[in-house]
This record gives structure tokens, C-alpha cells and sequence, in this order.
């Protein structure tokens, strides 16, 4: 099964997409970290990730680029946080590929899904804004929201996390069969 989960900064997304991990059945749980340490902000952002999660029996895989190189025992549940700084890194790190990532960046997806038995996927919601930005951060949005159609349209389900409120936008399983009530796709955490 695969879970995308989209949100705002803040929003409750990464507690949300690992109280799923926390459900899912498996025996090995990954974590793949994908923020970089740069400055004071990311460093503390990191160390209150860490402290979330731990006690919750994941290993931890740090991996800031090259997604594709990422070894994960078949069968586990992975739990990838985020793509928006996977993406970030791939486009403006020095050991990143630059503005042609994006079809890397999706075959890495692929290649996490073939191993794990459970992929939950963090990402975030920077569309939302309408401001007009500088080339550069243009093409990284680009490229963070093919990255992201792509993880949805391989996700059994999509929610979207508003104000700690998860909402299940996809909710269907690949087969086509529906798994919600069309009249409310909320759900509880």
C-alpha cells in the first residue's frame, strides 16, 4: 500500500503519516529523513523530528539526495519525510542533480515502492500562495509538483492534512474498488 500525505508547514502532516506507520503490520519500519542540516533552524527542525519519532521502532535512513540508492529490507513499512526537501536538495545541493531531477527523483519512488510492503510519503503544500518567484525557486516548484502527481497517481490514498484534520482525497485502491463514503471523506487519526 502506498499513502501520500500533503500538507502546509505545520499543518500535522509527519504525525499523522506516522501514527499510519505506527498501524500498518510489518516487522521492520524505515524512516527515510531527507533534510539536510544547513543552519540552526534545520538542525532543530531535525532534532524535533527525532524526538517524535522515537521509541516508535523505526530505523532511521538518512538520505538527502540520490533516492534511487536508498536499501530497504522487502516487505517493510517506509516512511519517506519529505519529498519537498528530497526535492530541494536534488535541485540546489552541490551532490544534487539540478533542474533535470524529476524523472530521477519519480523512478526513486518506484524503486522504494518495489521493496517496501507499506510507503507512506510526506510532502508538502507550497502551491497555494500565488506569489510570482524568482526563476530558480520556479523550477523547483515545478518539479515538486510533477514529483508529487506522480506519487498520487501511484498512491492507494491521498489525504491532505488542513489544521491537524486529515481528509482523504484519493480513497480508492488501485483496483478501482472505493473504500470511503462519498458523502465524507474525513477520517480520524
Amino acid at each position: 500500500m502506498i499513502v501520500l500525505v500533503i500538507g502546509g508547514s505545520g499543518s500535522g502532516k509527519s504525525e499523522f503519516a506516522e501514527n499510519i506507520c505506527m498501524k500498518l503490520p510489518a516487522e521492520e519500519k524505515r524512516y527515510i529523513a531527507t533534510m539536510q542540516a544547513f543552519d540552526d533552524e534545520s538542525r532543530a527542525r531535525i532534532a524535533k523530528h527525532r524526538r517524535a519519532r522515537s521509541g516508535k521502532g523505526f530505523e532511521t535512513i538518512e538520505q538527502g539526495t540520490h533516492l534511487e540508492d536508498v536499501c530497504l529490507p522487502q516487505g517493510c513499512t517506509a516512511l519517506l519525510e519529505c519529498m519537498s526537501n528530497l526535492v530541494a536538495n536534488e535541485v540546489f545541493a552541490p551532490e544534487g542533480r539540478g533542474a533535470d531531477c524529476g524523472e530521477v527523483i519519480k523512478s526513486g519512488l518506484h524503486h522504494l515502492a518495489e521493496k517496501a510492503g507499506h510507503l507512506v510519503i510526506v510532502t508538502n503544500d507550497i502551491f497555494s500562495d500565488g506569489v510570482t518567484y524568482d526563476p530558480g525557486t520556479a523550477q523547483y516548484m515545478k518539479i515538486l509538483g510533477e514529483v508529487n502527481q506522480e506519487a498520487a497517481a501511484m498512491a492507494d490514498y491521498v489525504y491532505e492534512v488542513v489544521c491537524g484534520i486529515p481528509i482523504c482525497v484519493k480513497c480508492e485502491m488501485r483496483d478501482g474498488a472505493d473504500q470511503t463514503d462519498k458523502t465524507d471523506r474525513r477520517t480520524e487519526t
